[in-house]
């Protein structure tokens, strides 16, 4: 919370470019969101069985979420094919990557702890960023359809998660979930401070 980038999107004083550069990222995020639920869903063992059911309903609510930034990110103006065939910054990919790490050579029930941080930061900042960045920026409602959706719609899915994790009895489970949390608090806290603020474009950031 203590993050610039972040403290200058709740208060509305991000310009255009420094609010494409976030949307941009969290496309390069949100895209791999289903794969990774998908993944997790097959390495949970029997013993889980109830947290596959648990995941396969996560996947049908976040289907096509990507999709709504790309729409955010051509109401702004922005070019949403270039972003698509892009790449993302470093902090981003290492994220990313962690998480995949997480399910495929560590306990994939981890994997909720990246869900408790995504979603406990949209719950925090999403409606309240997108409220006052669309009163500052002028633009049209359909500029935020993610940030304005994931404030509310988080909210729902951390009760969810709340219940979930409430179930697991095996001490090894919690802690997964504990450990991949705090990294990824420290590894999505590096994509925000990466971000420009400025009107200098994330490409010139990036290889700065």
């Amino acid at each position: 919370m203590a993050i610039p980038f972040l403290q200058d999107g709740v208060a509305g004083r991000l310009p255009l470019p420094g609010y494409i550069a976030f949307l941009t990222e969290a496309y390069h995020h949100v895209k791999h969101t289903l794969p990774l639920l998908m993944a997790c869903g097959s390495r949970l063992p029997e013993r889980l069985e109830w947290l596959r059911t648990a995941v396969a309903e996560y996947i049908e609510e976040e289907t096509g979420h990507q999709e709504w930034i790309l729409n955010d990110i051509r109401a702004c103006g922005g070019d949403a094919e270039a972003v698509r065939r892009g790449r993302p910054s470093l902090a981003t990919e290492l994220m990313v990557a962690y998480a995949y790490d997480t399910v495929q050579r560590g306990n994939p029930a981890g994997l909720f702890g990246m869900v408790f941080v995504l979603e406990g930061t949209s719950v925090s900042l999403a409606t309240r960023a997108g409220e006052a960045l669309q009163a500052a920026l002028g633009l049209p409602k359909q500029a935020f359809s993610y940030l304005l959706s994931h404030g509310s719609l988080d909210l729902e899915h951390i009760e969810f998660f709340r219940g979930l994790v409430n179930r697991l009895d095996r001490e090894e489970d919690r802690a997964a979930i504990v450990h991949c949390a705090n990294v990824v608090y420290r590894l999505y806290g590096d994509m925000f401070r990466s971000l420009p603020r400025e009107s200098r474009s994330l490409d010139e950031r990036r290889y700065a």
